[in-house]
């Protein structure tokens, strides 16, 4: 009477450890997939995030130099607006090349800005050894119909 339950009983906790031990493996298995799954989002939202900044530096710039009466005043104008907003976005500066062509300011040319970016994760791990560039390019045009201040010779 005594052997069967004994058994019984072993049999029982050979199970349990066997099922303890299993979870063990699938657990370090699983951690490390389910870490590097975390991280991948947080750099893909960073990408998303930088890619928007870089497209709005781009595009404040040439909308700020398009409003200037010259060329020199288009770089000084387009300059001052691509350091506000890359603030606003928290952009590193020594990260973000931002290029300006005002062309020749002609009622109805275009004024093309340009801002590229490279984005480091090296505080993400297991993504610490990848970096990405983004750039954004974008044009605006010189209003036809807006009249110009003439430059006063001081």
């Amino acid at each position: 009477m005594w052997g069967p339950h004994v058994s019984r009983r072993r049999m029982a906790g050979r199970l349990a450890a066997v099922e303890r031990g299993s979870v063990l493996i699938e657990t370090v298995i699983v951690i490390p997939m389910l870490l590097t799954l975390v991280f991948g989002i947080v750099g893909v939202g960073r990408l998303t995030q930088a890619e928007m900044a870089v497209s709005g530096v781009a595009r404040e710039t040439a909308r700020a130099a398009a409003l200037a009466n010259n060329p020199d005043q288009a770089r000084s104008w387009g300059s001052d607006r691509a350091q506000q907003v890359a603030a606003g976005y928290q952009l590193e500066p020594g990260l973000l090349q931002v290029t300006l062509d005002p062309g020749s300011m002609d009622r109805g040319s275009q004024v093309t800005a340009q801002a590229r970016y490279t984005i480091r994760l090296t505080d993400l791990p297991f993504l610490n050894w990848t970096q990405f560039v983004v750039q954004s390019t974008h044009s605006e045009r010189v209003d036809l119909y807006r009249s110009r201040w003439p430059e006063s010779h001081s």
